[in-house]
């Protein structure tokens, strides 16, 4: 109406100015007459612009109202329907335990793992199987040979399931059984096997506080049973190895006084290029301990000690080079409660686990009070390529006052060492792991799929490796273990990060004779074809 009422004024002053004009053009008005008009029609102009936008400020604050209004209303009906179900829910009782809070369950490398919300304490589920399938082409020299057959078929090499994890951010744990083996069975172990080689066992069980960080780097201090980290080959874990066993040299020199299933308390320190670690050492699982008459072979508990140290001398974005040496010494050999004897044995089958039997041997060496091992090592990457090689030296002292014979002999002395080179065909490469000083798995940047597409990873190797197990020939107090020499050739495909398939050939020579002072050839050659199926998480 308003704007009505001022559409009217404006035709009649419009008309009244019109009217105006014409009576000035007929009666010739004053110019000053004609300007007022005009400037009374300006200033209604005005006040009809400024009431319009009155008009519309009041009709927007009033629609904004009414949606205030109705955001509210809403607002005050789901809290009062909220209301009414929590009400509901506490009438009805919980049925089991109520749902922890703060827990965090998630699959590392497909390995299940409960952590509370802030990280602190994880506990996961850890497990390898590693099932060998093989043959043997075994051609012993002589008749006088030992054996003469080696047995074809088949070995549950690796069976681990376990727990690890961490208290409290620094305090890790692990504890791992083993049902694998030669034996694929429960028992003590034979006098001179290797240790877990041929019965099962605790494989891990450790402590190991890695609060401190001295000088910039890390530092673990732990004790229990546990995988020591001696040797390159056997800092890297079974699951990343490029052949199904490591070379004998490395073998024989762990099971002194390191390897697998060892008891040890020790500390190591490591940053992203230099690793240092020594532990002290006893017995491994299953050993005897007993001088009961149903445990003849019970012994005394050993003693030694080893230390290494290592690093990436030179690193970049694909390629590093890794140097590193070793000491090992075995303190306290193993002394038989019920004969006195005190005794050493060096062996180790030929790179293969199918059939259990050790050709290159140096028997139970009598009177030993101690031995050391010494070594070195290097490995050099670049993208796809690995190279890596260690050479040993082993030194046994034969002056325990046992009463036995032969009294007095002098320490012997023996060599061995391995060189091997991998190749990733489909161009992944190994990524180094610092808190072990060794390098990790290939994982395939293209896991296989039949709906992805992918093929996996798939990796060449080959290998060298000898150790001399003889020394002083020709005298009646020296020793006749044989010189093992094998080539291993390797195809491995690396399905995705869990499951791995391995395919070895190996051809191998025992050059051995009868005894210290007998020439007589009891040798041997062989070929062998195995296969590995692998998953682990």
């Amino acid at each position: 109406m308003l704007r009505k009422s001022f559409a009217a004024a404006a035709l009649n002053l419009a008309a009244a100015l019109a009217a105006s004009q014409a009576q000035a053009q007929s009666a010739s008005s004053s110019d000053q007459e004609i300007a007022l008009l005009k400037q009374q029609l300006k200033m209604l102009e005005q006040k009809l612009d400024k009431l319009q936008s009155q008009t519309a400020a009041n009709t927007a604050a009033t629609a904004k109202a009414k949606l205030e209004a109705k955001a509210e209303a809403k607002a005050e009906a789901r809290s009062e329907a909220k209301a009414v179900v929590a009400n509901a829910n506490a009438a009805i009782p919980l049925k089991g335990p109520a749902p922890a809070s703060g827990v965090v369950v998630t699959m590392p490398n497909n390995r299940p793992t409960i952590c509370t919300a802030d990280g602190a304490n994880c506990v996961g589920i850890t497990g390898r199987l590693h099932w060998d399938v093989g043959g043997y082409d075994y051609r012993p020299n002589t008749a006088a040979t030992v054996p003469q057959k080696l047995d074809s078929g088949e070995n549950v090499r690796r069976a681990r399931i376990g727990v690890a994890g961490k208290f409290f951010h620094d305090w890790n744990f692990a504890l791992v059984y083993d049902f694998g083996g030669s034996s694929d069975g429960f028992g003590g172990a034979a006098p001179g096997s290797l240790p877990g080689g041929g019965v099962s066992g605790v494989e891990n069980a450790y402590l190991s506080y890695t609060g401190l960080k001295p000088f910039g780097g890390k530092m673990a201090i732990e004790g229990g049973i546990m995988d020591l980290p001696y040797t390159l080959d056997e800092a890297t874990s079974s699951n990343d190895i490029m052949f199904m066993e490591r070379a004998s040299a490395g073998i024989v020199a762990t099971s002194i006084a390191a390897g697998d299933f060892r008891s040890a308390v020790g500390t190591r320190w490591y940053n992203d290029v230099f690793w240092a670690g020594a532990y002290v050492t006893g017995p491994a699982t299953g050993a005897i301990h007993s001088a009961s008459s149903v445990a003849p072979n019970g012994t005394t508990e050993q003693y030694g000690a080893v230390a290494r140290v290592a690093g990436q001398v030179v690193s970049g974005k694909d390629y590093s080079v890794h140097l590193g040496g070793n000491a090992e010494w075995l303190i306290q050999p193993p002394r038989n409660l019920v004969t006195g004897a005190q005794t050493v044995t060096l062996n180790d089958r030929p790179e293969l686990r199918i059939d259990p039997t050790a050709l290159a041997t140096t028997g139970a060496i009598a009177n030993a009070s101690g031995a050391q091992v010494y070594s070195v090592e290097a490995a050099a990457t670049y993208g796809p390529l690995i190279l890596q090689g260690e050479y040993f030296w082993y030194n046994i002292d034969r002056s325990a006052n046992t009463g036995l014979p032969p009294l007095g002999a002098p320490s012997l002395k023996f060599q061995g060492g391995y060189a091997q080179a991998g190749y990733v065909l489909t161009g992944e490469g190994r990524s180094y792991n610092a808190a072990n000083a060794a390098y990790g798995g290939v994982k395939p940047a293209h896991p296989f799929s039949l709906e992805g597409g992918g093929w996996g990873a798939w990796e060449v190797a080959g290998r060298f490796s000898t150790i001399d197990l003889n020394d002083q020939l020709g005298s009646a107090t020296g020793i006749a273990g044989g010189r093992q020499t094998v080539y291993t050739a390797a195809l491995n495909w690396y399905v995705n990060g869990n499951v791995r398939f391995m395919l070895d050939y190996l051809h191998g020579t025992v050059s051995k004779q009868a005894s210290p002072v007998s020439t007589a050839d009891v040798g041997s050659k062989f070929d062998a074809v195995a296969m590995r199926t692998q998953f682990a998480f």
